[in-house]
C-alpha cells in the first residue's frame, strides 16, 4: 500500500481504531438505551444493519412528549438472489417477530428486515447465521452483495456465472472475526456462521496485500467508500451492469463463457449541492479469462483501496478515481498489481434484458414462474395477502427461490402439472398475477424512503403506485400500454433505485418535489438527463403522461421511449409535450 498519510475523514478514523469493526458495539447492545452512539453506528453497517428514525412515529411521540422513533433496519447478503424457501420461511417468521412485519425485497436480490429494536438485534442476527444465511459486509466500505442473473436455466452459461458468484464471495470478503464475536451464540459454529466469509483456500490472490495479518484484502481501515459487483450476460443485463463499481459482462461461445469483459466505475448516487459529485455508467476496462477473473477482480478493488479519496467521503468511490486518472491509467495500475498484462475488451455488449418475470421454462423439463412485486415490499394487508400467499407456495413447493434486480421472486422447479397449482395459491391469496400486472408497473421500482430511511427528501416507494395507477389509463389510450420502458423513483439523489440509467425517473430534490429525468433507457448503458426540475407532485403525473404523449406523436417507427427522449432536445422534448394531444 501507499506510504503516504492522507488527510482522513471521521470515518476513516473510526474504522482504524474500531479493533477491526468490533468497536464498543458489544457494550452498547447491553446498555438500557434505544439508540447506538454515532461511531457504532459507521462499524454496525459493515455488520448490516443502519439505525433508523421512523418519522411518522417520531410525530406521534411527539405529541406525547418523546422523541425520535429509533430502530435498525438489517439488510442480509444472499449472492445472487438465491434462498431456500425454508430459508425464506424463515426470514417471514423473523419479519413478524422482530420487524414491523414487512419484508422488503431489494435491488440488489437480496432482503431487508425492518423496524428491529436494539434489544432484538442480537438475536436476529443470530436466527439469520444459524440458517446459513449472514448480514456480514451487505452495507459498510466494503465488496457487498454480488448481483447475478437468477434466471434457474440448465444452460452452462448460467451455471457458469452462478458458480462464479459463489467462488467470488469468499475472495472478496473482508474476514474479520468481530461479526462472530459480537453476534452468534453458539461459539462452535465458527467459521459456518460467517456464511461465505474468511479467505477462500483455492482462490488465487494477485497484486499487494494490505500486509494485515486480520484483513489481508482490505486492511484495518476497509475501503474508502461502498463497493458493488455484478454479473450478466450480454442478452440478459437483468442485474443492471454498467451501474456497479466492477461489472463483469460474460463472453460467450459455443454455449460457454469463455470469459468476462470487465467493466469499472459505476455507480448512482450524487449530491447536487455539490458539483464534484455525479452518476456514472462504468466503462469498459479489458477481458479476463475464467482463471483470471477473481484475480482481477481482487486487484480491483485493491487498486481502489489504496487510491480513493479518504478525506471526502463524498467523492470516495472507484468512479471518481476513474474520473481522474481516466480508464488507460487506471487499467494499467490494475494490470501492474495483477502481474500481467490483460486482453482488451471483445466486441460482446448488452443488447437484451430479461426481467424473468411469468413462466419461463428451465430446459431441464420444469419451469419458473416470476411473480412480479411491486418495489419488493411482502405485507398482508385487507386487499393482498403477499407474505401468506408465498408461504403457502414456500410450504407447497419447497422449490429455491431466486429474487431479482428489480425487487421480485421467482419460484423455480415448478413440473408442467403443477402450474394451475401456483397460480391458484397466489390468487388465492389476493395476489396480481404477473401476467394481471400492467407493463409500467411490472418494469417499475423505487427505493423505500420515507418514513424510515434518514435521506430521504421525499415519499418513494409509498407514492410510486399511486402515479402507476394514475398513468396506467392514459398509457392504454395512448395505445402505450405494452410498450417497455423503465420508470423508477427514488427519494433522495442517492439512487438507490438506480435512476439516472432509466427510460423515465423521479429523484426527490426538495420536499414534495422531484426532478423529473428521462432519455436513458431499458438496456441500463445509457445515462438519463434532466428534463425538469423542482417539479410539484401535485403534477407529476400530468407531465409524465405529456412526454409519453410527445413519444406517441413524434417517435420513429420502432423507437424505444429512451432513444425517442435521447434523439430529441431537452426543448423540443419540451415545446412536443405542450403540443401534443393528452389522452
Amino acid at each position: 500500500m501507499s506510504t503516504d498519510t492522507p488527510k482522513l475523514s471521521p470515518v476513516e478514523k473510526i474504522k482504524e481504531a474500531s479493533a477491526y469493526l468490533k468497536g464498543t458495539i458489544g457494550e452498547e447492545i447491553s446498555e438500557p438505551i434505544d439508540h447506538f452512539n454515532k461511531d457504532n453506528l459507521q462499524l454496525l453497517k459493515f455488520h448490516g444493519s443502519y439505525q433508523q428514525d421512523d418519522r411518522d412515529a417520531r410525530l406521534t411521540a411527539k405529541k406525547s412528549g418523546g422523541g425520535k422513533a429509533y430502530s435498525m433496519m438489517l439488510r442480509l447478503r444472499i449472492p445472487g438472489g438465491r434462498i431456500t424457501s425454508q430459508q425464506f420461511l424463515s426470514m417471514l417468521d423473523l419479519c413478524e417477530e422482530f420487524g414491523n412485519a414487512t419484508m422488503k425485497v431489494t435491488t440488489r436480490q437480496t432482503i431487508q428486515l425492518h423496524g428491529i429494536v436494539k434489544d432484538d438485534l442480537r438475536p436476529t442476527i443470530d436466527r439469520i447465521n444459524k440458517l446459513a444465511l449472514s448480514t456480514l459486509a451487505a452495507c459498510g466500505d466494503v465488496n457487498r452483495n454480488i448481483m447475478c442473473c437468477p434466471a434457474k436455466h440448465s444452460s452452462n452459461v448460467h451455471a457458469q456465472i452462478q458458480a462464479l458468484t459463489d467462488k467470488l464471495v469468499p475472495a472478496m470478503a473482508p474476514q474479520t472475526k468481530a461479526y462472530h464475536e459480537l453476534w452468534i451464540t453458539d461459539t462452535d459454529s465458527g467459521e459456518k456462521s460467517l456464511a461465505g466469509g474468511g479467505p477462500d483456500p483455492d482462490a488465487a490472490v494477485h497484486g499487494e496485500l494490505s500486509g494485515d495479518p486480520v484483513e489481508p484484502l482490505y486492511g484495518s481501515t476497509y475501503l474508502p467508500r461502498k463497493f458493488k459487483i455484478g454479473i450478466a450476460l450480454p442478452d440478459d443485463n437483468c442485474i443492471d451492469v454498467y451501474t456497479q463499481d466492477l461489472g463483469l459482462l460474460a463472453v460467450v461461445r459455443d454455449g460457454n463463457v469463455i470469459g468476462y469483459n470487465v467493466l469499472v466505475g459505476g455507480g448512482m448516487g450524487t449530491t447536487p449541492s455539490a458539483a464534484k459529485t455525479f452518476p456514472a455508467l462504468a466503462k469498459r476496462m479489458a477481458f479476463a479469462t475464467p482463471e483470471q477473473v477473481i484475480g482481477v477482480c481482487q486487484c480491483v478493488l485493491k487498486v481502489q483501496r489504496d487510491n480513493g479519496n479518504r478525506a471526502d467521503r463524498k467523492i470516495a468511490r472507484l468512479k471518481y478515481v476513474i474520473a481522474d486518472w481516466g480508464v488507460e491509467k487506471f487499467r494499467a495500475e490494475v494490470e501492474k498489481y495483477y502481474g500481467e498484462k490483460l486482453a482488451d475488451c471483445t466486441e460482446d455488449d448488452v443488447h437484451e434484458v430479461d426481467d424473468h418475470m411469468g413462466w419461463q421454462d428451465q430446459g431441464d423439463g420444469k419451469w419458473s414462474y416470476g411473480l412480479n412485486i411491486e418495489n419488493g415490499r411482502l405485507y398482508d394487508d385487507d386487499k393482498h395477502q403477499l407474505k401468506a400467499g408465498l408461504r403457502a407456495v414456500c410450504h407447497e413447493f419447497k422449490s429455491e427461490i431466486r429474487m431479482t434486480g428489480h425487487q421480485s421472486v421467482i419460484f423455480t422447479d415448478i413440473a408442467e402439472s403443477d402450474k394451475d397449482k401456483l397460480i391458484g395459491l397466489i390468487k388465492e391469496h389476493h395476489i396480481p398475477t404477473t401476467e394481471e400486472t400492467s407493463t409500467v408497473r411490472r418494469w417499475s421500482m423505487s427505493c423505500v424512503a420515507l418514513p424510515t430511511c434518514g435521506l430521504a427528501i421525499t415519499e418513494s416507494e409509498r407514492r410510486l403506485p399511486s402515479i402507476i395507477d394514475g398513468l396506467e389509463q392514459p398509457l392504454a389510450k395512448l395505445g402505450l400500454e405494452k410498450e417497455r420502458f423503465t420508470i423508477r423513483m427514488t427519494g433522495c439523489p442517492n439512487g438507490c433505485a438506480r435512476p439516472y440509467n432509466a427510460d423515465m425517473a423521479l429523484v426527490g430534490k426538495a420536499k414534495g418535489k422531484y426532478t423529473l429525468f428521462v432519455g436513458g433507457g431499458w438496456l441500463g448503458n445509457r445515462m438519463a438527463f434532466v428534463y425538469k426540475d423542482l417539479v410539484p407532485d401535485d403534477i407529476i403525473v400530468d407531465e409524465m403522461v405529456a412526454v409519453f404523449a410527445a413519444y406517441k406523436a413524434n417517435r420513429d417507427a420502432g423507437e424505444s421511449f429512451g432513444d425517442f427522449c435521447n434523439r430529441v432536445s431537452r426543448d423540443d422534448l419540451e415545446v412536443m409535450a405542450a403540443a401534443a394531444p393528452k389522452p
